[in-house]
């Protein structure tokens, strides 16, 4: 695998500044930039360092500029987006602000926010090239200078490897001028020179130093290289970096980075030299009071071994997964970016995206077998099912793990039953008697916690009706994956039966049947007259009487029928498919292809399903502007990339698996691909716009993403096109 970009492709910098690339740690530690070396976004940085894992995530390397001296000329590499003057802008009040955006009286969607113009630093103009294949690549040429620079990050440390590699062809000495960006603060957070104080220790027999943040004595972020002269640097500060993709937020996008020290390489005439540069988190060495750090000098090739070990730890996962083709192969690799070691637990999570997402209990269960199935790595599954087995509260899987490290949050009605689809797929992919042991000795008691409680009734008005169906949510709950809530604006409340979470209710009963009958275990849910098999059966009657939808040739969204209510949202979103997507369903063969065309022709836009009918009005096409302008959109015509999985799945469903089909959904898939190319590469965004040319947006990298769409290519696709 490797994706390369040419220097003709990389010569426009407002698009490649936007054309992303991220590392992760596996320890919820990750890396990211832009292919031009620049840094687009808040969440960039050679190191994002994860101090409780994979939690409280700081920015301590932002990055590092070379620049290169040679017969009195300077060759200038880096490229950097910076903020200038005030632009000059005619604000709008909220009447003028088009419909499309508008939300309702408590959201403001007046700004008065002024953003300024970008001052460029160009250094892409000597970039020659730009290379992907997980770890990252750059080369350059400047006169008679080469240069490749490589970045990887350490698995399992908090800890970036740069290796260089220098050629200089002409004949004159030429001196290479490092300077580190430095750091730190929240990775959602910005920088100032007032928060940016360091105590600043000198490395002793060796290039370097280590900082002391005055705002937390107890880390030391050291850097060194294996060669070079430790100069101060004339600018203290790089001052208003502004980041684009924060500006298209309607925020200011700046940031500040501590640039205390130069490092100067001599590269002689006629010369090939190799450099590695190392930066690291400390917390056990830590002493403000010291004067200065003695620590052994890297080798040359430090970083390079980095590089290798990484190349080696890929092409493993690779091997694992036994990958039929470069998708694949991709794909797996992508996976691997969202798996984390979750400190207190001591197992394996999944993070939902990239870069700010923690670890979302209905996320890690949607891409679970993409992720982990998909790529054979059973012993990572099943580190993921403990970990939110510990976590089942109530009968409910938790939807979210904080960022700082508090209680998991539980307002979510579907993660507990994704928690069974996961189950079955992992018995599917491991038949073998060990697996049907671990269940039974560790998951198992938590699935029949779970059935009861939304038998009899849980959190966030989760219970179930006398017709068998599940109703969630009331007020302001927010339950579903359709969950923002701004204010006391919950734009998509779906309050009632959601039609989703009653395909995923019969399914989880079908999956308790057969684990029941399995193990031997009486079959019966508390009242001794109640079964899973009898009350999927119940569930099966009510929901195809209730849910079908004549007028519209599909489901209803939600219907409410409770206390002599009769209300049935006829809103055509993506929601209906996994009443056919699922292993366990319950639609004859006419109703489900009818869902299945249906949200063909209103829906699928390639790289996902809208969210929304277009000719719904509240359909917003875009996903773009301040925050109450894009909550608007969120759910509400914006395309998910995830979704994408199940509707290939129905779709191979409703008219047959065969080669035939394979090559119909390869076919529409063929976005996802070129996407790869366009927005992080190698990995897939969160959104998409509803509208063409569906831009990427919302996290770079997603789990779900990722996921549905390996489990589909290798499920759906792959098989049958043989």
């Amino acid at each position: 695998m490797n994706f390369h970009f040419s220097q003709h492709e990389l010569a426009n910098f407002k698009d490649n500044a936007k054309r992303e690339w991220a590392l992760t740690n596996g320890i919820g530690g990750y890396a990211g930039g832009s292919v031009i070396g620049s840094l687009g976004r808040t969440h960039q940085g050679y190191l994002i360092a994860s101090f409780h894992p994979p939690v409280e995530r700081y920015l301590v390397f932002s990055k590092t500029n070379e620049s290169f001296l040679c017969d009195g000329q300077i060759f200038d590499l880096e490229a950097a987006q910076h903020a200038g003057e005030e632009m000059d802008i005619t604000l709008v009040n909220s009447d003028d602000v088009p419909d499309v955006y508008k939300a309702p009286d408590t959201v403001s969607v007046a700004s008065d926010f002024v953003p300024r113009k970008p001052v460029y630093t160009e250094g892409q103009r000597y970039q020659t090239g730009f290379d992907y294949d997980g770890n990252v690549h750059f080369t350059y040429s400047c006169g008679d200078i080469l240069m490749e620079k490589h970045i990887a990050l350490v698995q399992g440390e908090n800890k970036v490897a740069i290796a260089y590699s220098i050629k200089n062809a002409g004949e004159s000495n030429a001196t290479m001028i490092i300077t580190p960006l430095m750091n730190y603060r929240e990775h959602n957070d910005s920088s100032t020179c007032d928060s940016l104080k360091f105590n600043n220790l000198t490395l002793q027999d060796a290039c370097g130093f280590m900082l002391i943040p005055e705002a937390n004595p107890n880390v030391g972020i050291v850097l060194t290289t294996s060669e070079g002269e430790l100069m101060p640097s004339d600018k203290l500060y790089d001052e208003d970096l502004q980041f684009a993709t924060e500006v298209e937020n309607e925020v200011p996008g700046l940031d500040t980075c501590y640039t205390p020290y130069e490092i100067h390489v001599d590269i002689p005439a006629g010369t090939i030299k190799e450099l590695s540069l190392i930066c690291y988190v400390d917390t056990d060495t830590v002493d403000a009071e010291q004067e200065s750090l003695s620590l052994v000098p890297i080798a040359s090739r430090e970083a390079f071994d980095v590089i290798k070990d990484n190349e080696t730890f890929f092409a493993e996962l690779v091997k694992t997964a036994d990958c039929q083709d470069e998708f694949s192969e991709i794909l797996t690799i992508a996976a691997n970016q969202f798996l984390s070691h979750r400190e207190s637990t001591g197992l394996t999570t999944v993070l939902a995206g990239l870069p700010w997402f923690t670890d979302w209990g209905r996320d890690t269960m949607i891409a679970f077998t993409g992720l982990v199935l998909s790529t054979g790595r059973f012993d990572k599954a099943e580190e993921i099912l403990l970990t939110f087995a510990k976590y089942v509260d109530h009968g409910m899987v938790p939807n979210m793990f904080p960022d700082n490290g508090q209680d998991p949050l539980y307002n979510t009605v579907d993660a507990s039953l994704w928690y069974f689809y996961a189950v079955d797929k992992y018995l599917e992919y491991n038949n073998t008697s060990a697996a049907y042991g671990f269940i039974q000795d560790n998951i198992y008691p938590a699935l029949k916690e779970i059935i009861a409680a939304y038998k009899n009734g849980t959190l966030f008005s989760i219970y179930m009706e006398e017709d068998g169906l599940i109703h969630a949510g009331s007020g302001t709950d927010q339950v579903t994956w359709m969950d923002v809530r701004v204010g006391d604006w919950v734009v998509t409340p779906r309050h009632g039966k959601p039609v989703e979470i009653n395909a995923l209710w019969y399914n989880a009963l079908k999956v308790m049947e057969k684990l029941a009958a399995h193990y031997g275990d009486s079959p019966e849910i508390n009242v001794p007259s109640v079964t899973y098999g009898s009350l999927a059966e119940q569930v099966k009657s009510s929901f195809c009487e209730k849910f079908w939808n004549e007028k519209g040739n599909c489901l209803y969204d939600v219907i409410d029928d409770g206390n002599g209510a009769n209300e049935k949202d006829a809103s055509i979103r993506p929601n209906q498919i996994y009443a056919v997507a699922l292993p366990y369903t319950m639609l004859d063969e006419d109703k489900a292809r009818a869902v299945v065309d249906t949200v063909t022709e209103k829906l699928f836009v390639g790289v996902g399903l809208r969210s929304l009918d277009p000719a719904h009005k509240d359909y917003h096409p875009i996903y773009i502007g301040s925050l109450p302008k894009r909550d608007a959109a969120y759910h509400q015509g914006t395309a998910w990339g995830f979704i994408l999985g199940g509707f290939i799945t129905a779709y191979t469903k409703v008219y047959g698996p065969s080669k035939e089909t394979a090559e119909k959904c390869l076919e529409m898939i063929a976005p996802v691909k070129e996407h790869l190319r366009n927005n992080c590469v190698g990995s897939i965004c969160e959104i998409f716009d509803g509208d063409a040319p569906h831009n990427g947006r919302g996290c770079y990298a997603q789990a779900w993403s990722v996921g549905e769409t390996l489990r589909c290519y290798t499920e759906d696709i792959l098989p049958y096109l043989k």
